[in-house]
């Protein structure tokens, strides 16, 4: 019962956390925008659209058609809302496998500590608010993750069908969500070759063939219907199915040098994926988690799940480098899984060192005339720890998270006219604004149409260093734009600029893009 407490606690935490992130982030991502699409084909009837031939996998879309159904509406505001309730409730939902995780990893001191740690990462409130279905795969993916370590641990038969389930789950989520499943049998193939982690034989097999037909059973009808593990590029490229991006693509961080050695690249890669696990656990706690992972590999009693989560991080690790080194980025939202249990990990060493300084029973640390920490002082100083690296995702209180955009696809409404078409680089002005255009996707082709005249971008994505970023500049020239929403922008506030072609400018360069994309195309 008093685990039972404590989680329900926590749950309450957790919603206030995120709904605080909510009212004072706005979306920066339109990656989000594309499985509402994929929910909005499969309401209308579209299936085979929406399910086989997506380039995502089915299941938030269809989690989404399932809140939609539940929030109810019309229109384009209705879907936002639905991704909003069904991300924001999987975020609060993610208490309750981190609590269980942490329960067998490193026992009951730590697991109120670590889901707060986890929930409070600026990189879960970036998900939910953009409504991004890495919130979904991370409840499924953490739940299939602590019935393997219980099933490690404990070698009951019973917890290998809940990972294959949620491993599954996880899967049909996003496609990483295999590396569960993987990671757990090159785990059962290892354990016979260590003396520590050794299990009968026969439990071994029976495992082994489980785990490998329930696979099969669950995953693999929807992979012989798609062809393969996935459709996505970037994990054709990570698998070596496909070609890397191009030296211009539009996911590139930076532009690949002409003549780059493959050396050089994957130790470009190594080194952005270092950065990546870092800030996957924010820097103010990754030394806690350097800390936290030396502190638990002195049990030998969880050496079956230590291996297992080993082999987690490492393959974690391998495929983030692939994506850098073949599609030229890497982020720290990639990083999610091992960011999270390096968040679990930073908890565990911060509550030894606590328990290890702090005096029972008296708050403040006085104690025969000696001054020393007590909990009290140790709260504040996590406190901060967690607050401050949220403090520069945060802006000011919004009206709603997507305001900025109803406001730009209201201006579009009204302002665009006959066949004049809209290259939206932020993809939602011109969904809310229910008008045909371009998509950040177009950039390279969409000016080489005639009928393309206003276009949309966030300053941010103006003013960056990424190669669409110089497009975006070389297709505005000098010109002015024609409204700024918000005018008067507040720090960490999105603003939305527009601009209109068939304004006169001083430098007009439009002609490199076509350039640019013939680049691409060889």
């Amino acid at each position: 019962m008093k685990h039972v407490y404590q989680i329900l606690m926590l749950i309450a935490g957790a919603t206030f956390l995120l709904g605080w992130a909510i009212k004072h982030s706005e979306p920066s991502s339109n990656v989000g925008l594309r499985y509402i699409r994929q929910a909005e084909q499969i309401d209308s009837g579209f299936w085979r659209d929406g399910f086989s031939r997506g380039i995502d996998h089915p299941l938030h879309p269809l989690l989404l058609v399932a809140a939609h159904h539940l929030v109810g509406g019309e229109g384009p505001g209705s879907w936002q809302r639905a991704g909003l309730v069904l991300c924001f409730t999987c975020g609060v939902l993610l208490v309750i496998p981190i609590y269980l995780l942490t329960l067998e990893l490193f026992g009951s001191p730590t697991a109120s500590l670590a889901c707060l740690v986890a929930i409070a990462n600026p990189i879960v409130g970036y998900i939910v608010i953009n409504v991004l279905s890495e919130s979904t795969f991370l409840l499924w993916w953490t739940f299939g993750l602590w019935a393997a370590v219980r099933f490690l641990r404990e070698g009951r038969f019973l917890w290998l069908p809940l990972a294959i389930l949620f491993g599954a789950l996880a899967y049909l989520t996003r496609p990483e969500g295999m590396l569960l499943p993987v990671a757990l049998a090159a785990t059962l193939l290892i354990l016979p070759l260590l003396r520590a982690t050794r299990i009968n034989w026969l439990g071994w097999w029976r495992a082994l063939a489980f785990l490998i037909g329930g696979l099969v059973f669950l995953v693999g009808p929807y992979i012989a219907l798609k062809g393969g593990l996935g459709t996505k590029p970037p994990i054709a490229r990570v698998l070596g199915l496909a070609a890397q991006a191009g030296p211009l693509a539009l996911e590139r961080e930076t532009p690949l040098p002409s003549g780059q050695t493959t050396i050089e690249t994957y130790r470009l890669a190594t080194i952005r994926v270092c950065q990546v696990f870092r800030d996957a656990a924010t820097r103010a706690l990754f030394g806690f988690a350097l800390l936290g992972m030396v502190m638990a590999a002195r049990h030998p009693a969880r050496a079956r799940a230590r291996l297992f989560l080993a082999i987690v991080m490492a393959a974690s690790a391998v495929a983030l480098l692939r994506l850098h080194a073949t599609g030229g980025y890497c982020t720290p939202r990639h990083a999610l899984v091992p960011g999270m249990l390096l968040s679990l990990a930073a908890a565990h060493a911060i509550a030894e060192i606590v328990r290890t300084v702090s005096i029972p029973g008296r708050w403040l640390g006085l104690a025969h005339e000696r001054l020393r920490p007590g909990p009290a002082v140790w709260v504040v100083l996590l406190a901060l720890l967690i607050v401050l690296p949220r403090i520069r995702d945060l802006g000011p209180l919004n009206s709603g998270p997507y305001s900025v955009y109803h406001t730009t696809g209201e201006w579009l409404a009204r302002n665009t006219h006959g066949a004049e078409q809209v290259l939206d680089l932020t993809d939602w002005s011109l969904y809310f604004s229910r008008r045909k255009g371009y998509a950040f996707a177009d950039l390279y082709e969409a000016p080489a149409d005639p009928n393309t005249r206003w276009i949309v971008v966030r300053q941010g994505q103006l003013g960056g260093h990424q190669p669409y970023s110089q497009a975006i500049r070389e297709l505005i020239g000098q010109r002015e734009p024609v409204a700024q929403l918000p005018p008067s922008p507040a720090p960490n506030q999105v603003q939305i600029a527009i601009y209109d072609r068939q304004a006169r400018a001083t430098q007009t360069t439009a002609a490199a893009i076509p350039l640019q994309a013939e680049t691409l195309r060889r």
